[in-house]
């Protein structure tokens, strides 16, 4: 009996100085491997919006922000516009170009629109959001936050029933008027006093 937790007993503590020595040296290797990122990349890719849509022919905005360091066009992130361009031009020390986006589509701020009588619930288009502005589930209808909607239409061919449109951004209003309900409080108040009186 005592050999066996002799036996079981050097075993765990043999793992456990095996376990100690090899994250020792792990950690010795992140910090001596450690591989530095440019400080520009990321200074650019701060700057880019994030929608990850690949408008600008790269797979999101990391890329092109490596791009761009590598002497690749800064105008072409229609969801950033040309502020982005400007912004990047500015910390670049160069000129800022023109946004290079269709005309149509650059001078509108458009939003998709799921069409809902139409919507099967496939959540292709959910998948295909790079910002998560679609919501809904699988076989019921899906909806479009509009506040979250950057106007990159990736939703727009992988729906299998064409049930998706851009349109312009809705406008908020510049006033707010609230809803008064129908009873005033000291009807309601009389209300609940004849009730139970």
């Amino acid at each position: 009996m005592i050999d066996v937790l002799v036996t079981v007993g050097s075993g765990v503590i043999g793992l456990t100085v095996i376990g100690f020595a090899g994250g020792a040296l792990l950690q010795y290797a992140s910090k001596a491997f450690k591989v530095e990122g440019n400080p520009l990349v990321e200074s650019i890719d701060e700057l880019l919006p994030q929608t990850q849509c690949g408008q600008c022919g790269h797979p999101g905005c990391k890329p092109y922000a490596e791009a761009i360091a590598h002497g690749e066009s800064i105008n072409r992130c229609p969801p950033g516009g040309q502020t982005t361009v400007d912004r990047i031009a500015s910390l670049l020390g160069v000129e800022s170009l023109p946004l290079d986006a269709d005309t149509a589509a650059a001078d509108q701020d458009l939003v998709a629109l799921i069409i809902e009588e139409e919507c099967i619930g496939c959540t292709k288009c959910i998948q295909a959001c790079p910002v998560d502005a679609i919501v809904g589930a699988a076989k019921l209808m899906h909806t479009v936050i509009v506040d979250d909607c950057t106007g990159c239409d990736l939703c727009i061919d992988p729906c299998p029933v064409d049930c998706i449109d851009m349109v312009e951004r809705p406008k908020a209003p510049d006033y707010w008027t609230p809803v008064h309900p129908k009873v005033i409080s000291t009807d309601r108040f009389g209300q609940i006093e004849m009730q139970h009186g």
